[in-house]
């Protein structure tokens, strides 16, 4: 079979011939889901009711990677549980990385993230020293590689802070921030987490006191106006923010966004409740 094209649509045959060859050779990039979610109090108790334990699988299967907070599960039983649940649902294997137990006193919590392997890798891990004790549950930094996103290479810094210390701690990020582009030599990094970051704990006035709001380095993607708690205080307390270049035009516009899982898997307030106080906030690169 010969096509004859006539002499003058030739080169719109060519350009839609190149244009497919290159969307073959060079596949769009895709999006990549990134979440935050303080579990209140996740250990072997939420893992052993089987409808909390489903309701946390269901909202982390959301998630490319994501960040898990207030994980007290010293021997990683709930842990161990939770990956097994996890990849027995998923058509994608998910992997983590945690810290060890973080805390000043006899309380301590451990920052878990959990990511999807055939998206996701880790490059490096990076547990920040907090030289002056500003940070009760230090950051535990990750350099990530996800090739087939737009951002493809990042850093991720998590935060639970204490709520009393606000302010202080999120403050401190700001000398995160630094000791990461020293180390890694990136300034593509996502802050995300449960900052306090509103009501009682971070007041409108408190924010000029704030390096990592003062600077337009930064990108807050999640606004005051948003309610990131599942009880009934009306706080936005969970946050994500960008800075880099590269990370900023790779935010998808709009899809920063409070996950409210009470309202998607229609539950009453107290079974919302039994999960966490708090709902995940998330992003799409």
């Amino acid at each position: 079979l010969r096509l004859r094209i006539p002499p003058g649509r030739m080169g719109t045959v060519l350009l839609a011939l190149s244009l497919l060859t290159a969307a073959v050779l060079c596949p769009a990039a895709a999006t990549l889901r990134i979440g935050a979610f303080n579990i209140q109090a996740f250990g072997d108790s939420k893992m052993s009711d089987e409808s909390v334990a489903g309701i946390i699988i269901n909202i982390l299967r959301r998630y490319d990677i994501v960040l898990v907070q207030e994980v007290r599960d010293s021997d990683l039983s709930a842990v161990t549980e939770l990956m097994e649940q996890l990849n027995d649902v998923s058509s994608s294997p998910y992997d983590y990385e945690i810290s060890g137990p973080l805390g000043r006193d006899n309380y301590k919590e451990m920052y878990l993230f959990i990511y999807r392997t055939d998206v996701v890798s880790v490059v490096d891990t990076y547990q920040y020293e907090d030289p002056q004790d500003i940070f009760s549950r230090e950051p535990f930094v990750l350099k990530v590689s996800a090739p087939r996103s737009k951002a493809e290479e990042f850093v991720m810094v998590p935060l639970h802070s204490a709520p009393h210390d606000a302010v202080a701690e999120i403050d401190a990020l700001y000398d995160v921030y630094l000791a990461v582009v020293s180390k890694w030599g990136t300034d593509n990094i996502v802050f995300l987490g449960d900052f306090n970051a509103d009501c009682a704990y971070v007041r409108p006035s408190d924010w000029s006191s704030i390096r990592l709001r003062t600077s337009d380095v930064f990108k807050w993607l999640i606004p005051d106006s948003a309610d990131s708690t599942a009880g009934r205080s009306h706080c936005a307390y969970d946050r994500i923010v960008v800075c880099g270049a590269k990370l900023k035009r790779s935010v998808v516009p709009n899809s920063a966004a409070v996950y409210n899982f009470q309202h998607a898997f229609q539950l009453e307030q107290e079974e919302a409740l039994a999960v966490s106080d708090h709902y995940p906030v998330e992003v799409k690169l």
